[in-house]
């Protein structure tokens, strides 16, 4: 016990020595908290919003039921009400914010033509999107590794250049040398990454099976880059040489592959953006004033046989005419947004297996997947709010079809959103892949380093 609290505290001042290593350290430490700690004001500011939200829509919905259900019009109801939606942040949201940043996450529909509403939220800014979120993630994926080879970059060079490498690899048991100070070294790392997370965690309530994913892929990920500082310090190059060469992998591993990968990957399988399923569906909408209201019911009561049955229209504007051109409208454009789901995806699913070669881009698929802030999280809200359009629909045209009086007590039986109520989803497969990768990336670099002998390699 003794011996080991004796090399743990030598090991210790040697890295305390190095003013470089320290600041590293403490800056990790900094940046770690600050991405939790913003992470976690945002995610409380997202349910603020929501919640603030639902208040006025209660406030909207009996200013509504006063001023359009009080004329027995079922129309004018569904015309004038909005209904509040929303997707409220999982537990592990404050770690990987993801497409939260960008895509809407509360939003208010009508029962009018959805896909215009949908895709509304699409028209941001893309300069004030550019930069994203300073989250936990971002400081994993990005930063954390410039951290790693400030740390491990001059482990083997420093001591040849001192001059006492010759006499570190002539001990009897050299390698566990080596090996304690890269334990050491990774320890501290991890320390400065997983206090924050743990603290963000036990704040938000986040439960144990995530939060030992999140951990064990934020080890995998330093221990990969611990694994490739130690491949590339072990060929005895000079310590500038090695941050170098370290810092253009890093540059090549998280940047440049995979921006080509992403420009590769639009190319072939190319994706209409979601306002031009706006701008087709808003055409037909459009265009249906100019088309006979006969030939607009015909089309209507083919797809809805069952209020074929319903009374001619009269002379003038019918709101049942009205409703049913919007839903054509929608209807012409479903093949589309069925395309447009299936690109998306494919594109998602061609980004994990990427994860598979760049553990950047695993951690982050895995991370977000946990967060429930990645794309399919995204298209599986819009599919709860289809779903309650179409149900918000049949409830009005329950009145609208068969000339039924709409007062304020039907008014009181609209429906309402329910959002879905989930945990974190664990992803543990993709988890397993990335920790695989990078552990055989660590073995290789440590079975390396035990082989340095005082002139280089064995």
């Amino acid at each position: 016990m003794n011996f080991s609290i004796h090399w743990l505290t030598f090991e210790w001042r040697l890295i305390a020595r190095s003013r470089l290593s320290v600041v590293a350290l403490l800056l990790l430490l900094v940046l770690s908290t600050l991405s939790v700690w913003s992470g976690v004001q945002e995610v409380a500011r997202q349910r603020d919003t929501i919640a603030r939200l639902a208040a006025l829509q209660a406030q909207d919905a009996a200013v509504a039921t006063t001023r359009n259900a009080t004329g027995g019009n079922a129309g004018s109801a569904a015309y004038y009400t909005f209904h509040h939606t929303w997707d409220a942040p999982a537990d592990a949201a404050f770690l990987a914010l993801g497409l939260r940043d960008v895509a809407p996450y509360a939003l208010r529909i009508r029962a009018l033509g959805l896909q215009a509403q949908l895709y509304e939220g699409e028209t941001f800014n893309p300069e004030a999107a550019l930069p994203g979120r300073f989250d936990f993630a971002f400081v994993l994926i990005y930063l954390a590794p410039l951290f790693v080879i400030a740390l491990l970059h001059d482990l083997v060079s420093g001591e040849r250049q001192s001059g006492r490498l010759r006499m570190l690899a002539a001990m009897p048991d050299s390698g566990r040398l080596w090996r304690r100070r890269v334990a050491l070294r990774f320890a501290l790392l991890l320390a400065c990454l997983f206090l924050p997370v743990l603290a963000g965690a036990g704040w938000t309530g986040l439960d144990m099976g995530a939060s030992v994913i999140v951990l064990a892929v934020a080890a995998s990920y330093l221990a990969f880059w611990i694994g490739v500082s130690l491949l590339v310090g072990a060929h005895g190059r000079r310590s500038v040489t090695n941050a170098t060469a370290l810092m253009g992998m890093w540059a090549v591993l998280t940047l440049v592959l995979p921006t080509l990968a992403n420009v590769a990957l639009t190319r072939a399988i190319p994706v209409h953006q979601g306002v031009e399923l706006m701008l087709a569906q808003r055409q037909v909408v459009h265009g249906a004033w100019e088309v006979p209201r006969g030939e607009t019911m015909r089309k209507f009561y083919l797809g809805h046989p069952q209020w074929q049955h319903s009374a001619p229209l009269p002379e003038g504007f019918h709101w049942k005419w009205y409703f049913a051109f919007h839903q054509l409208g929608d209807e012409s454009v479903a093949g589309q947004v069925q395309q447009y789901r299936a690109g998306l995806l494919a594109r998602q699913a061609w980004t994990d297996r990427l994860g598979w070669l760049l553990p950047g881009v695993g951690v982050q698929a895995v991370l977000h997947r946990l967060a429930a802030t990645d794309l399919p999280a995204q298209l599986a809200y819009q599919q709860r709010i289809s779903s309650f359009h179409e149900t918000l629909r049949n409830f009005y045209y329950g009145y609208l079809f068969t000339d039924q009086p709409f007062g304020p007590v039907q008014a009181d039986q609209q429906p309402v959103f329910v959002p879905e109520e989930r945990g974190a989803v664990a992803p543990w497969g993709a988890a397993v892949v990335v920790c695989l990768l990078a552990w055989l990336v660590f073995a290789a670099g440590a079975w390396r380093l035990v082989r340095i002998k005082g002139g280089g390699e064995r």
